[in-house]
Formats: C-alpha cells, sequence, structure tokens
C-alpha cells in the first residue's frame, strides 16, 4: 500500500506543485489504484510516474472546486484511449454526475467504459465496503461541501509459524493451509495440532484518512482517530490563523494539534499555497513538528510506503517504483 502525490498545491498550478490529485496504490492488496482528486494535468503528472490510467478503478472527489476536478474530463478520457475497458466507480458530492456528464457531451467524448456515480449525502457515511476495505465519508467545513475519506482496511490474517511447525514434524502441504485459517487437524500419528498454537496474532489493518480542503471541524478528529497516515491540508502557516478561518483553510499547527489528539501514525501536509516556496514549505513542516513529531510536507511525485504496525518519522520514502507486471 502507497500513497503517491500527483499534485500537492492548493488554488492553480505552481512550477514546482500542480494543483491535488493524490493516488492510492493498492497493487498488491486489489491490484487497484485509487484516485483522491483531480486537478487540471492530473494526466499529465501520471506520465512521469508508473501510475496508469486504466489501473484507476475508483476516483473519490473531495469536492467540486476546479484544482481539485478540472482533471477529470481529460483523465476519464484517456482512460478510454489506453485501454480502460472496466467501469469506473466515481464518488463525490451532488453535482459531481453532472460536471462530468456535461464536460463528455459538449466534447462529444465516447468513454469505452461505464461510470458508476456514487453521489454522496450531505451527511456522508460508509460509501464503499468489501472483505478488504471500507471507506467512510464525512462533510468537512470549507467554503463549499467537502469530504474527507478514511479507508479501513481489514485485519490481515497472523502468519504461520513455520518454525514451530518444522519442530513437531508436521509436513508440509495442504495442512500447512488448514492451519493457516483456523482449523484445526489430525496427524497420521494421531496428534492434534491446534491452529492457534501454530499462527501468530492477526495484523491489524492500515487506515489511511485523506481530507478534502477544510477549517476546523469536529468530524476531523473521526476520520483522523488512530490512523496509521493522514494527508491534510496545509494551506497557511502558524502565523495566518485568521486568513486560515477566513477562507474556509487549515494552518500547519491546527493540522499538527489534530494528530497529537487523535494519535495518528505519520501527518503529510499537502495543498500548499504558493506563497511558500522551497524552503519556506519546509518551515512548515518544522513548526509543525514542534506540535507532532511525525510531520512531512510533501512535494510532487513524493512516493510514501505505508508499513504495517507504528509508523516512524523516516519521511516520506522517495523512491523509483519500477514497472510491474501488474501496472502494464
Amino acid at each position: 500500500m502507497q500513497l503517491e502525490f500527483l499534485g500537492t498545491g492548493a488554488g492553480s498550478p505552481a512550477r514546482y506543485r500542480n494543483v491535488t490529485s493524490v493516488a492510492l496504490r493498492l497493487l498488491e492488496e486489489l491490484n487497484e489504484v485509487w484516485l483522491f482528486d483531480a486537478g487540471e494535468g492530473t494526466q499529465h503528472q501520471m506520465l512521469r510516474s508508473t501510475i496508469r490510467p486504466r489501473k484507476i478503478t475508483k476516483i473519490f472527489v473531495t469536492h467540486l472546486h476546479g484544482d481539485h476536478i478540472f482533471g477529470l474530463p481529460g483523465l476519464l478520457s484517456s482512460r478510454s484511449f489506453q485501454g480502460g475497458d472496466d467501469r469506473l466507480d466515481l464518488y463525490g458530492p451532488h453535482g459531481i454526475k453532472q460536471y462530468v456528464e456535461t464536460s463528455l457531451r459538449l466534447s462529444q467524448t465516447h468513454l469505452t467504459y461505464r461510470i458508476n456515480y456514487h453521489e454522496i449525502s450531505d451527511d456522508g457515511g460508509v460509501v464503499f465496503e468489501n472483505e478488504k476495505f471500507r471507506v467512510l465519508a464525512l462533510p468537512l467545513d470549507h467554503r463549499i461541501l467537502s469530504f474527507g475519506y478514511r479507508i479501513v482496511e481489514a485485519d490481515h490474517e497472523g502468519e504461520l509459524l513455520v518454525d514451530r511447525l518444522k519442530e513437531l514434524e508436521v509436513p508440509a502441504g495442504p495442512l500447512y493451509g488448514k492451519l493457516k485459517h483456523g482449523e484445526d487437524i489430525t496427524l497420521s500419528d494421531g496428534r492434534i495440532i491446534y491452529a492457534k498454537d501454530v499462527v501468530g496474532k492477526p495484523k491489524i489493518g492500515r487506515i489511511v484518512t485523506i481530507l478534502g480542503d477544510t477549517r476546523r471541524t469536529p468530524n476531523i478528529d473521526v476520520l483522523m482517530d488512530q490512523a496509521s497516515v493522514v494527508v491534510h491540508e496545509s494551506t497557511y502557516g502558524k502565523d495566518e490563523a485568521k486568513l486560515a478561518r477566513s477562507y474556509h483553510h487549515s494552518t500547519n499547527l491546527q493540522a499538527a494539534q489534530a494528530a497529537t489528539n487523535q494519535h495518528v501514525g505519520r501527518l503529510l501536509l499537502t495543498h500548499i499555497s504558493a506563497r511558500y516556496p522551497g524552503r519556506l514549505a519546509n518551515e512548515l513542516a518544522y513548526s509543525a513538528q514542534s506540535v507532532f513529531k511525525n510531520t512531512r510536507v510533501v512535494n510532487d511525485f513524493d512516493v510514501y510506503e505505508i508499513p504495517m504496525g507504528k509508523q516512524d518519522n523516516s519521511g516520506p520514502i522517495k523512491i523509483q517504483i519500477e514497472p510491474d507486471e501488474k501496472e502494464e
């Protein structure tokens, strides 16, 4: 499970930061990529990554401001050209269907796949759930309806204690599979091997929180609670709290305080205003770290591997992802 940042700027594209888009790469878990927002130029950003539009199966839109949706029509069109035949699920506030369908109709764009629209009620709720993941959307506090998303991974089964099985002289093969799935077995010599004795504890699933534009609101706490990693907007710095409130945005310190209160693992700050170029953007992180140590300001094309268990403060891991068969 990885987060890849295709755009980390606010409002309009800047020289070193494109507008908002975040990809949640679930290639090992589902062989899918989920996209959160698609600001102008998102498909151009993808050309500098290994993400292919046809691998995107779900798009979650936080709100209908242009810097979060203007890249959708082009991306949806390119998905057809690049062989994307599977349906796509599009989640977002009421109006997202009208926006996309109007854009496609007026440009006479014909898709090779079906879009399933899921317009979220103003109160939010669970918008997707299968055996591996559950996605909760809740409204935030912005100038227009804006959602935050909480992606909860199901717990993983415990690992087989292979060394213990060898000690017990359990023959490798189908018996291992039965034990792995919690089934007790009887060996040919009459001994009973109990699954609970040879399978480790389950691993708690990861929680990823991705917030749209917002100022401080109680729903942030619900979405962030105990999350492994939180992607939080940081449009303004610590000295601009009044501006942040006036424009319905957050400061870096507000994000850091929420991360502290909700005991999250890692805080990744994005939606950085053009008023914070280069070193000034780093200052946003440094000051936030005084409140919540595990904070980083992300840049376009940063990739963060989300490990199981407790997070550390090693920063967004910048790695070159080699194309593999799952992405071809």
